[in-house]
């Protein structure tokens, strides 16, 4: 019996019932289409997080105060800890280092800023003045403030594009005064909109010289981080130990459990990233898996009920020549169509998805690629195949070892 026959016999029999064929095809899509969105959204999660290490730069190292290991070794920050050991010193002599250009650290608050009845609960960016040589931020209008203003303490702040128009709607803002603590903060920048980088608001920022934010604001000697510019790139390793043993040196600690601070490069925080999206990732693709067996499963109940339906006609033709290799071809062949046009059905509406995930991070502010991931096509039209092959054989091979006398007599 020629194959072509075959498909066109088992396309009919799938019509006969075509409410339980679609139900069970559409387990499938659901399947496939979960497998497909979530391999993608994988690779645009990383895309992504390339592209936000390459806005802060590739040769960035960033060290951060952190609770001690024999503490606990996590970030004082997600701790509620401070830890007060890292100072504007400590900075000083890592910008003194070999392959070291320049630095500039960091100190976070938050505070309401006010202007003529407008008040706006903001986080207050501490930071040198050479972090706007360093990161990639630029000023819409005005200009950053200086080393000078910095050391004097000058009560300047330049505000991040959200904080601006709140307080000031479509004026432009600069030279006005805005109230911290009762005191006033005069306004000489406002930076260009950057949007979302690794879920932080840069546009809801305010800028204050760090100095001024340790003795005005928060009355502390203590910095969380120095972010340092390497000369050179391939140098990174290197210059991260040279760090390290200058830090252990000025804070005396002999004992690396003991440290205080965590030193990470740019290629340090891309490869944890994407083991930790790579996890993330196999977990969910995973549970989808589970969705594509439910799938399998409920192509293994089709096709056993066609196989108790149609018992006579399986033992009419084995009575009149059919072989045991022709009914398990034809109940197999019913299987892989379902799971053919499932899996056909899942790339299209994984596509679909893909792309609207796509729209609606991007109307939410998140610069996040479009990417179709082809070896996700790849493994859902193997996984498609596969559960109709594995879910459909037994049942067809039950249809095939039926004893024709005994199932033309159920009829």
């Amino acid at each position: 019996m020629k194959y072509s026959l075959i498909v066109k016999s088992a396309i009919r029999s799938l019509r006969v019932n075509k409410i339980r064929t679609a139900l069970t095809i559409l387990g499938v899509v659901i399947g496939i289409s979960s497998v497909m969105v979530i391999i993608s959204a994988g690779e645009s999660m990383k895309k992504l997080i390339y592209i936000q290490l390459e806005s802060f730069g590739s040769n960035l190292i960033q060290t951060e105060v952190r609770v001690p290991r024999s503490s606990g070794g996590v970030s004082s920050q997600a701790t509620g800890v401070v830890i007060s050991t890292m100072t504007l010193d400590d900075r000083q002599a890592v910008n003194k280092l070999d392959n070291i250009d320049k630095t500039y650290a960091h100190l976070m608050a938050q505070s309401l800023l006010a202007w003529e009845g407008n008040i706006k609960k903001t986080i207050i960016f501490g930071v040198s003045s050479e972090f706007i040589d360093i990161d990639n931020s630029e000023l819409a209008e005005g200009r950053f403030y200086t080393k000078e203003e910095d050391d004097n303490m000058s009560r300047v702040i330049v505000l991040g594009s959200k904080v601006k128009e709140k307080l000031f709607g479509n004026s432009s803002g600069l030279g006005q005064s805005v109230k911290i603590n009762k005191m006033n903060y005069k306004v000489i920048g406002v930076m260009e909109p950057r949007g979302t980088v690794f879920f932080f608001d840069y546009d809801s920022l305010a800028f204050i010289p760090i100095q001024t934010v340790q003795k005005m604001i928060l009355g502390v000697n203590y910095i969380q981080s120095i972010t340092a510019e390497a000369i050179d790139k391939n140098k990174s390793q290197d210059t991260k130990q040279a760090i390290i043993s200058l830090l252990r040196e000025r804070h005396e600690i002999t004992d690396p459990d003991r440290d205080d601070f965590e030193v990470t490069t740019m290629d340090d925080m891309a490869g944890l990233l994407d083991t930790v999206i790579g996890a993330i990732t196999l977990l969910l693709i995973a549970l989808a898996l589970v969705s594509l067996i439910v799938g399998g499963v409920g192509i293994m109940n089709i096709m056993y009920a066609t196989v108790a339906e149609r018992t006579f006609e399986i033992g009419l033709r084995k009575a009149v020549g059919s072989t045991k290799k022709i009914i398990m071809q034809q109940f197999l062949t019913e299987a892989i169509i379902i799971t053919i046009l499932g899996g056909v059905g899942g790339i299209i509406l994984g596509v679909v998805l893909t792309y609207l995930i796509y729209i609606i991070a991007n109307s939410y502010g998140f610069e996040w690629p479009f990417a179709l991931s082809f070896s996700g096509i790849f493994i859902s039209l193997v996984f498609s195949s596969a559960v109709g092959l594995i879910f459909g054989s037994y049942p067809a091979k039950k249809a095939a070892d039926l004893d024709p006398i005994t199932a033309l007599r159920r009829e």
